[in-house]
C-alpha cells in the first residue's frame, strides 16, 4: 500500500491499536481480536525479538489487515520491518537520515515529533503526517494545539501516541489536526500474555464507540 492509501486507512479508521507481542504464536489470535472490534489495523513495536515474525505473519495471513512497525530506531529495524511487510513505520523521534531513507524506500514513514523544530525538520524532508509523542506526558491537547497553530495552514497531520486511554481519546479525536491516535490500551500485555481476546475485542468496540459519538 502506499502512502496516500495508508494515510486513508489511518484516517478512516483513527485509532491505532500499539501492540508489544512477545510470542508470534498469538499474532493471527490478535489480528482477528482487533478486526471483530472493529479496528483491522496494528503498529507492532520493535521493543521485542518477536516484532519482525509478527508482522510477517499478519501481513501474510491477513492481508487485509493494516499492519505497521512501531520503535522503528535505525537502518536495521527499518528492513526488517519492509522485509517483513510492514506497510508502515513509526519512530518515537525524529532522525532525518532515517527518515530519508525510509522515503527513498517507499516507505510511508511517520516519524516523533515534539517540539516546533522537530516538526520544522520533518517538514523539511516532505513528511507531512508526525508521530506526536509522549502525547499526555508532553502537555496533551492544550500542548499540541499550541506547538500546531504555527503550521496549521500547511494541512499537517498528528498521531498522538503516550498515555491515551478511553477517558481522554474523545478530546484528541476532536482536534482537526489530529489524523489518528495511537495506544496500547487497547491490547495490554496481560491480556496479550492471557490470550483475553475478548476483552481486547471489547475495548476495540468502546474505542469505535468513543470514535463515532465525536465524528
Amino acid at each position: 500500500m502506499n502512502e496516500k492509501g495508508v494515510i486513508e486507512s489511518l484516517g478512516k479508521y483513527r485509532i491505532v491499536p500499539v501492540v508489544v507481542v512477545e510470542d508470534p504464536a498469538k499474532a493471527i489470535d490478535l489480528a482477528d481480536a482487533l478486526t471483530e472490534g472493529g479496528l483491522p489495523l496494528m503498529e507492532v513495536t520493535f521493543r521485542t525479538p518477536a516484532a519482525a515474525e509478527v508482522i510477517r505473519k499478519v501481513a501474510r495471513e491477513r492481508p487485509g489487515m493494516l499492519v505497521g512497525a512501531g520503535t522503528v530506531l535505525n537502518r536495521e529495524d527499518l528492513l526488517s520491518a519492509a522485509n517483513a511487510g510492514a506497510s508502515f513505520c513509526v519512530s518515537p523521534g525524529f532522525n532525518n537520515f532515517l527518515v530519508e531513507e525510509a522515503l527513498q524506500m517507499g516507505m510511508p514513514f511517520f516519524p516523533g515529533v515534539l517540539t516546533p523544530t522537530e516538526i520544522e525538520g520533518a517538514l523539511g524532508t516532505g513528511v507531512r503526517v508526525m508521530k506526536f509523542f509522549p502525547a499526555e506526558q508532553a502537555g496533551g491537547v492544550k500542548y499540541l494545539n499550541g506547538i500546531a497553530a504555527p503550521f496549521n495552514h500547511l494541512g499537517i497531520k498528528f498521531i498522538p501516541t503516550g498515555g491515551i486511554t478511553a477517558a481522554n481519546l474523545g478530546s484528541y479525536l476532536a482536534m482537526p489536526q489530529v489524523l489518528a491516535v495511537g495506544g496500547t490500551w487497547i491490547a495490554r500485555k496481560d491480556d496479550l500474555e492471557k490470550g483475553n481476546w475478548e476483552q481486547i475485542r471489547n475495548l476495540c468496540r468502546e474505542a469505535v464507540e468513543i470514535r463515532e459519538a465525536d465524528s
